[in-house]
């Protein structure tokens, strides 16, 4: 046997032996993740992680998730999942009416949604590739946010994101 076809062979037997072992040999990153499944939902530090950074890069402060932000972003994408539609109105209340029934006090707020998007990373490239959401992702001064999505096996979309970003009021 050759040097090569016994480096292989090693290589080939302790792989094998870790998947045995019940080891996880690589798992691919969170902003990955098909989220286009039943139970699904955002991996919210990837999602801090990635915005953070890109708010950074801009010379912006980083956010922080916001509970209140997030299940006004988890009621968002499951009501447009419900009604199989892309839409910042659905049940007659837009987002700043929605932003004020939360009793969040916010000095700016701003709202992206999407669907069709089955990963982080692809809600997050389509985002910044479009000038009005991408504005939104580098709102001045916006320091939390939320994030989720709503899979709706039914739709051609499959899945429905939202992300809220605000500026805390500071008085």
């Amino acid at each position: 046997m050759s040097r090569l076809a016994r480096t292989l062979t090693l290589a080939v037997s302790a792989l094998l032996l870790a998947a045995c072992a019940g080891y996880e040999l690589e798992k691919s990153p969170a902003f990955y993740e098909n989220l286009a499944r039943p139970g699904a939902e955002v991996n919210v530090p990837a999602a801090t992680s990635m915005l953070s950074d890109y708010r950074r890069a801009n010379g912006l402060p980083a956010v922080s998730p916001d509970p209140t932000l997030t299940e006004l972003a988890r009621t968002q994408a499951r009501r447009m999942a419900e009604i199989d539609k892309l839409t910042h109105d659905p049940g007659g209340r837009g987002f700043v009416e929605r932003l004020k029934a939360s009793n969040y006090d916010a000095a700016r707020a701003a709202e992206n949604i999407g669907a069709g998007y089955h990963t982080l990373a692809e809600a997050f490239s389509g985002w910044r590739d479009s000038p009005s959401h991408n504005k939104n992702m580098l709102l001045p001064g916006a320091t939390r946010f939320g994030i989720a999505t709503a899979y709706a096996p039914g739709s051609k979309y499959k899945v429905f994101w939202a992300l809220v970003l605000a500026a805390p009021d500071s008085r």
